[in-house]
């Protein structure tokens, strides 16, 4: 009896023991840049291999290269607007295309590489737009803005190649530039939202709820998409996680390290709290940390750096909110106390 009951408990823990492989296994083939996919995708139609690439140029605007990370992302952006959600699918559709069209190279479309700038070219013409969710106007510049950055990035590339400089997102910045410079307030098509002046900012409350800036530093990462809700920048955040825990870890870091910073230099409340303060520290940390150099204590640190410089010089996504550099230099507010209440 005694044997029979031995034998079924090491049975049983053959089981789970090959139960927890397998799971590992799948996590392992889910994670990381997914090249067994690539190769399994070579002899399947144009429309699955596009929605391959799709993926892919979504999760490359936060560092990433991996269809589900990217499949995670859209999910989450469809989550928090499925306005937004709908723009960024178009850019990117528009500028894959476009990249096919035009001949590009074919690992550069497979990889992503001509189609995350226009995902942030679509992302950040809605979030700009002051004339609300299905405003179906502003397709058309979201789709031109999208096509535009192939050619863009394809002669940026060119010029900064003898540098051994990468053209990254040097055209989604320019045609949203551009975007802005054409258009305006009281564009009868393409109004966008007005920037305050310094004069007309209110000034700073003297108190600060620690919970609401704990609270921004995840929404840094979704800020990266112009996503200002919880859930869907925690959503982010896991996709990240799966293409790469150190790259996630170096996301949560540099948004902590650009939120202390804001906060170091008495920054607009709303801007801690919605993660404005953030992203861009974000960024820089996932960039030199999990992303460009070996990783050791000395980069960790440069990483660090790295969240920290760009913080300080923190544009803002919305016309709604104003640019940090010049809030800080208009503010008159001493630094805020801390309080677990609202004021």
């Amino acid at each position: 009896m005694w044997i029979e009951t031995k034998t079924e408990v090491e049975k049983a823990s053959r089981t789970r023991a090959s139960f927890s492989r397998r799971v590992l296994n799948g996590l392992l083939l889910c994670s990381g840049d997914m090249e067994h996919l690539d190769k399994y995708m070579k002899d399947k139609s144009f429309v699955l291999q596009l929605v391959v690439c799709g993926l892919r140029a979504v999760a490359r605007v936060i560092l990433a290269n991996n269809p589900l990370s990217g499949g995670l992302i859209l999910a989450a952006l469809y989550w928090a607007s499925p306005w937004q959600g709908l723009l960024g699918t178009l850019g990117v559709l528009a500028s894959t295309l476009t990249a096919v069209i035009t001949g590009q190279d074919s690992a550069e479309v497979a990889g992503g590489l001509h189609g995350f700038n226009g995902m942030l070219v679509s992302l950040l013409m809605g979030e700009f737009s002051s004339a609300g969710d299905w405003y179906w106007w502003l397709l058309l510049p979201v789709f031109l803005g999208s096509a535009t950055c192939v050619f863009l990035f394809s002669g940026l590339s060119s010029f900064l190649d003898r540098w051994d400089l990468p053209a990254a997102v040097f055209p989604f910045n320019i045609i949203i530039i551009l975007y802005l410079l054409c258009t305006g307030p009281e564009h009868p098509y393409f109004p966008h939202h007005s920037v305050k002046p310094p004069g007309a900012l209110e000034p700073n409350a003297t108190e600060l709820i620690a919970l609401q800036v704990i609270r921004g530093i995840p929404l840094g990462v979704g800020q990266i998409f112009a996503c200002g809700d919880l859930g869907p920048s925690l959503l982010i955040l896991g996709a990240v996680f799966l293409y790469s825990p150190l790259l996630a870890v170096h996301a949560l870091l540099g948004s902590a390290v650009g939120t202390l910073t804001g906060l170091s230099m008495a920054v607009r409340h709303e801007s801690l709290y919605s993660g404005l303060s953030g992203f861009n520290g974000a960024l820089g940390c996932m960039t030199v940390g999990g992303l460009f150099f070996t990783f050791s204590l000395w980069t960790h640190l440069f990483a660090i750096a790295s969240g920290w410089s760009p913080s300080k010089q923190l544009g803002s996504y919305s016309g709604g909110h104003t640019d940090v550099a010049v809030d800080r230099q208009f503010s008159s507010v001493p630094h805020p106390n801390w309080s677990s209440e609202s004021s």
